[in-house]
């Protein structure tokens, strides 16, 4: 019997020692470091004994307490007129007494006493102690307890420090708790009942249905009153609740509880942080959204500006073809060879010359004034593009803070990665480079003016003006080129119609040409733009993928804690059930 009870016991501190080694990889994938600690101290304690962690205020009888329950004649725990305990004691089951310091702020103390062969004692500093850390210390020792006794002082059990200390207890680990009013030999027996009553309708208040709580006296324990002293009710709740076998079962369902509480608040702080997640990546998606808009509405600016130099070119080449159509009859043409030969006017060579050269002037101021009129509107949506993505910036929305509990880390963490991209977006707003580029400079050298540092607003005026016109002028240079050698064996007034349809198809190539390289040449230039501000956010979108990938862990992770904790405490209540 006693070996099937060891292989169960084992089982189960097996299973539960690896679910705590889940919540470690948990609280380390979400770096928090005080959550961390907490569970490793657990996992270490695991083979421990059933422990009792006394707390309560300075000079309410803790040690006085401990040392009247464990029954012997020796003082264990040190009782002085001033606070004496400066650290926490660990007391156990040993066969020989011995101090051990585990730690400056930690003390185990061995002892051969009955009870300790069950449970483990431990003896804090006091809640309200004027050292800071002590309750730092007491409060890295509760998530380990496995019973908290909450030591008051029988004639005031109302301190705040006290209660305070109590509700950190019972809302953040949901410990089970005992009350004990200490020197009640100090009281009146009517005045007792009342602080009694008192205390169990402030626990009552605070959750706790049945409080349990007892009145003892270790002053009278200590002196042989055990029949006034409290102490039988004290060791008979122990007796009846914790050992005869029970402890061992007990301090593992603590533990699993304990895990549960943990797994609890990592998986409830969780749903801010997806909220949060889910929220940037709305943002994240208005982002591209708004540039894909922006961009659009762009290329409806560039459609309208090249087809509003289109429809020019077409108005001033169809001028110069009737002229040329008209020029191009034999009786024209033998006249002004005549008066070239006799008159001293234009022969026809210089009279294609000169419509050629003012088809060529024309074109170049008429379609440069139609550039300048259309390059504000897309300047201008551009520079929108940029604006509105930098107003979205300092309007995003923040939900996770940086004092949260649990995710205080990646709040922080998340705050600079937004403060960072506002900085380096202002900083790409107000640098001109940032709307040009050297390779674009350097291939258009000879219409790309200097950019003197100014507005990035002008720059990209500037940069549109100079690549429509450059553009234009290399298609109209090419087409008068190509014109001019269709034309160099033009006899007169002969192969008009076939002179005329090489000028349409010129004319028409050099169209075709026009929208192409223009609507080309813009629209690359809009999205080079466009990417440059995207890529502004290749940080915070590392961090959205990281969000996303330790979500999906904890969340997996989640589920995973609470099933295997679930089937350990079912297994633990059933062997307990079989125990009473």
């Amino acid at each position: 019997m006693k070996l099937q009870f060891n292989q169960n016991i084992d089982r189960q501190k097996e299973a539960i020692d690896n679910t705590l080694s889940t919540l470690l990889a948990i609280t380390d994938k979400i770096g928090h470091d005080e959550l961390h600690r907490t569970v490793s101290d657990i996992k270490n304690r695991i083979n421990d004994p059933y422990m009792f962690v006394i707390v309560g205020e300075v000079k309410a009888g803790k040690s006085s307490f401990i040392n009247a329950l464990l029954e012997t004649d020796k003082e264990i725990c040190k009782v002085a007129p001033s606070p004496m305990t400066d650290t926490i004691q660990q007391i156990v089951y040993g066969e020989t007494e011995s101090i051990q310091e585990i730690t400056p702020h930690l003390k185990r103390i061995t002892h051969p006493v009955e009870i300790l062969k069950e449970v483990a004692i431990v003896d804090t500093p006091g809640t309200n102690t004027i050292v800071d850390y002590h309750q730092d210390i007491t409060e890295s020792f509760i998530p380990a307890s496995d019973l908290i006794v909450f030591v008051f002082e029988s004639k005031n059990p109302y301190r705040e420090s006290a209660w305070k200390f109590f509700d950190y207890i019972k809302e953040e680990w949901r410990k089970k708790i005992v009350f004990v009013l200490q020197q009640k030999d100090l009281m009146e027996p009517d005045d007792l009942r009342v602080n009694i009553d008192g205390v169990r309708q402030h626990a009552q208040s605070k959750g706790i249905d049945v409080p349990v709580i007892f009145a003892v006296s270790a002053k009278e324990e200590l002196n042989n009153k055990k029949e006034v002293s409290g102490f039988v009710g004290v060791r008979a709740y122990i007796n009846k609740h914790i050992t005869g076998g029970k402890a061992p079962y007990l301090k593992l369902l603590n533990n699993a509880q304990a895990s549960l509480t943990i797994n609890d608040k990592i998986y409830t702080g969780l749903d801010l942080r997806k909220l949060q997640f889910e929220k940037d990546q709305q943002f994240r998606e208005d982002i591209k959204k708004t540039l894909i808009t922006q961009d659009g509405k762009t290329k409806k600016q560039i459609n309208l500006l090249v087809e509003n130099v289109i429809a020019k070119y077409d108005k001033i080449t169809l001028k110069y073809e009737r002229e040329l159509d008209e020029g191009f009859g034999l009786t024209r043409m033998l006249k002004r060879s005549f008066r070239s030969i006799f008159k001293n006017e234009k022969s026809v060579k210089q009279w294609l010359n000169g419509i050629f050269s003012d088809l060529e002037k024309e074109l170049n101021t008429s379609l440069r004034d139609k550039v300048n009129e259309g390059v504000i509107d897309i300047a201008d949506n551009i520079q929108d593009m940029a604006k509105l993505v930098d107003a979205k910036l300092k309007t995003s929305e923040t939900i996770l803070k940086d004092s949260h509990e649990i995710y205080a880390d990646i709040a922080e963490r998340r705050a600079n990665v937004l403060k960072e991209l506002q900085q380096t977006f202002h900083d790409f707003m107000n640098k001109t480079e940032n709307f040009y580029s050297d390779d674009m400079h350097s291939e258009g050298n000879k219409v790309i003016p200097n950019i003197a540092a100014g507005s990035s607003a002008a720059v990209v005026g500037i940069i549109i003006t100079a690549v429509t016109n450059g553009a234009i002028l290399d298609v109209t240079g090419g087409i008068l080129t190509a014109v001019g050698l269709a034309f160099a064996g033009v006899s007169v007034g002969m192969n008009k119609r076939k002179v005329l349809r090489q000028f349409r198809e010129e004319i028409d190539r050099g169209r075709n040409q026009i929208r192409s390289e223009v609507t080309e040449k813009l629209e690359d230039y809009t999205n080079r733009i466009k990417v440059k501000i995207d890529n502004n956010f290749y940080n915070f979108d590392q961090m959205l993928q990281e969000e996303a990938n330790t979500i999906q862990f904890l969340e997996d992770k989640h589920i995973e804690v609470r099933d295997e904790i679930a089937t350990v405490i079912t297994t633990l209540d059933n062997n307990l059930k079989q125990l009473s």
